[in-house]
């Protein structure tokens, strides 16, 4: 249901959550920990750098880390990036006028499931993927 990209950002994002308070990750280390290639890692740990979501610090002792508390960090946060149509009332059919007052013949059912998405995306955290259940 999520594009390979988010995917990716949100196995990177769990890794570095799973690490110790302002300790970094190398771009290598992370690549391979969340099996993710490391010259597609760098240009998703660009867009969530300048998201405010993750700090890289170039140069030797340098790498990746979290900028603000996995908890606080909402999957909906990551997936926006990547795939701004998940957030928006776009046709799961690709048709353009697609609408609520003109609707294609999934648009009803589409639009229960897109909200039940959208809701998921809000509630859940980058720690509850690394914990493994709320309120941990």
């Amino acid at each position: 249901m999520l594009s390979t990209t988010s995917q990716y950002a949100i196995r990177a994002l769990c890794c570095l959550a799973r690490m110790q308070f302002g300790e970094l990750a190398l771009g290598r280390d992370l690549s391979r920990d969340a099996s993710v290639p490391n010259n597609y890692l760098s240009k998703i740990m660009l867009v969530m750098r300048n998201a405010g979501l993750v700090h890289a610090t170039r140069g030797a002792g340098g790498g990746y880390r979290l900028a603000k508390p996995a908890a606080s960090v909402r999957l909906i946060d990551v997936v926006s990036l990547f795939e701004p149509a998940v957030v928006e009332s776009e046709c799961v059919l690709g048709n353009q006028p697609c609408s609520d007052v003109n609707p294609c013949g999934a648009h009803i059912r589409w639009q229960q499931v897109r909200t039940q998405l959208v809701e998921f995306l809000n509630q859940t955290t980058i720690a509850e993927l690394v914990v493994g259940k709320p309120g941990s």
